[in-house]
């Protein structure tokens, strides 16, 4: 590593993070920007600290911002300001920026949920009911983000019914009349949904497996799943030999990796070249 210091310091805050692609993205766009970048992996018990101390030594070490993902997106929420009200009634947090008057936290899970659906689907196509299983962070982001696509239908499938029922009641004040049900039951939550989305880690590097039966996917028409690593999960192989349309979490990944670059270096990056870039990029730059 050069001893110059780096255009930008940035990390990514996360338990299971060593095959992110994060660090390649913001490398190579800030590459196409003309920034030196520096991401480092944030790993608390590789670092022997908590979530909160990671947090502390990342306002003491020069940071200008990091990424957050999974499990601690609600917890990097209340250690920020959130401007955007949105953000706020999400209540968790992937991107925070550090500056002279603290910490300002975004979420841009939800903008970029929105984008990689509209890529997709197409701008004119509302979402349907939806069967969503993961009420934690990420699955806050993209409930809200099918809110703006026009959801009025969703089923949220959560073995914490505290965190499902907490999530539908704030569905419900952004969006009056939705209709919502909360169950632990995938087979009751299923049930005339036309779009499933996996919010949880199950199907993760470490965390295989798949949280929807394919047998219970026969009568929807899309799938999404949030996982990334790896891109092909079961839950998405069972989702396209079912028939259903696919769009898979590294669609999420890149465009709320562009929308996190933009926060970060107040500058934007050309998505073609930096999605061929990425792609021509197999292995991490560090």
């Amino acid at each position: 590593m050069s001893d110059t210091p780096p255009d930008l310091l940035l990390g990514l805050i996360g338990d299971n993070i060593v095959a992110s692609r994060a660090p390649v993205l913001h490398r190579l766009a800030g590459r196409l920007s003309g920034l030196e970048v520096r991401y480092d992996r944030l790993i608390p018990a590789r670092m022997e600290l908590d979530f909160d101390g990671v947090f502390a030594h990342c306002t003491e070490s020069g940071y200008r911002g990091i990424n957050v993902t999974y499990p601690y997106k609600e917890r990097a929420a209340g250690k920020v300001t959130i401007q955007d009200p949105l953000v706020a009634a999400i209540g968790a947090v992937n991107t925070v920026v550090f500056g002279s008057d603290g910490p300002k936290g975004f979420n841009t899970d939800y903008s970029g949920f929105v984008a990689a659906y509209r890529a997709e689907m197409g701008d004119q196509t509302a979402p349907g009911p939806v069967c969503m299983a993961g009420a934690g962070g990420v699955g806050k982001a993209v409930a809200f983000g099918l809110i703006a696509l026009g959801l009025q239908d969703i089923r949220i499938v959560e073995r914490d019914l505290d965190k499902a029922e907490a999530l539908a009641e704030a569905l419900c004040d952004a969006q009056p009349g939705l209709r919502t049900l909360v169950t632990d039951d995938p087979a009751q939550a299923v049930a005339g949904a036309k779009g499933l989305i996996n919010c949880t880690p199950v199907g993760m590097v470490g965390y295989e497996g798949t949280p929807l039966p394919k047998p219970h996917m026969a009568d929807a028409a899309w799938a999404f799943d949030a996982v990334y690593t790896p891109i092909e999960t079961q839950f998405l192989e069972d989702a396209a030999e079912a028939g259903l349309r696919t769009l898979s979490g590294y669609e999420l990944f890149f465009h709320q990796g562009v929308d996190a670059w933009k926060i970060f270096s107040d500058r934007s990056v050309g998505q073609g070249a930096l999605r061929a870039a990425l792609e021509a990029e197999p292995a991490d730059l560090a």
